[in-house]
């Protein structure tokens, strides 16, 4: 193969993968867009109130309260998995991934998201969504030790990263990425305490 045609194959690569990345961007903001134009009045309060719920993980510290609370030495192992996966994830997602991803929040005025969902909007960068990868991070690290738990946990997280698009301050990619790197960090993580216990 010459030289010329190695670069037609590595220049045609470069076009396919910005045309992909064109169509995603496309997909995303047309579900974000029709999120924002439907009527769901009845959601409107309640994933507005969820996701200042989960803000700073209030949310997920109350559960892993109840955990150790309640469930015992595993309910306290299985608390102690969950907020040291949000700990790593948290680490991960906002001091390195933010930061590379450089994505600016979605314009919900523009969208016209309706008032009444509205909450805070962060000032943070947008991709990937923290409190998606904070939601499974918990979740995954809990149902690791109490997999019974992990259910209404996982049920739990997919609500609240939701919330986070229909409050209108996350593109859906945000919290999906989100949701799958809290999800990996949290198997990592836990796969590392696994080990420290272990080798005690």
């Amino acid at each position: 193969m010459t030289h010329q045609n190695q670069e037609h194959r590595s220049d045609a690569r470069r076009n396919a993968a910005r045309e992909w990345l064109a169509d995603a961007r496309n997909v995303d903001q047309a579900v974000f867009g029709a999120i924002a134009r439907t009527p769901t009045p009845m959601l409107d309060r309640g994933m507005s109130t969820l996701s200042d719920a989960a803000n700073y993980s209030k949310l997920w510290m109350a559960s892993a309260a109840a955990l150790a609370l309640m469930g015992g030495h595993e309910g306290r192992r299985a608390a102690t998995e969950g907020l040291a996966s949000i700990a790593a994830t948290s680490a991960v997602v906002n001091l390195a991934v933010k930061r590379i991803g450089h994505r600016r929040r979605p314009d919900r005025a523009g969208e016209g998201v309706p008032l009444a969902r509205h909450v805070q909007m962060p000032t943070s960068l947008s991709f990937p969504s923290g409190h998606s990868a904070a939601a499974f991070a918990f979740a995954t690290g809990v149902g690791h030790r109490l997999p019974v738990v992990a259910v209404p946990l996982h049920a739990a997280a997919g609500i609240v990263a939701y919330s986070r698009v229909h409050t209108g301050v996350h593109h859906p990619s945000d919290v999906v990425v989100g949701s799958v790197l809290g999800t990996v960090l949290a198997q990592l993580t836990t796969r590392a305490l696994d080990h420290y216990y272990n080798n005690r």
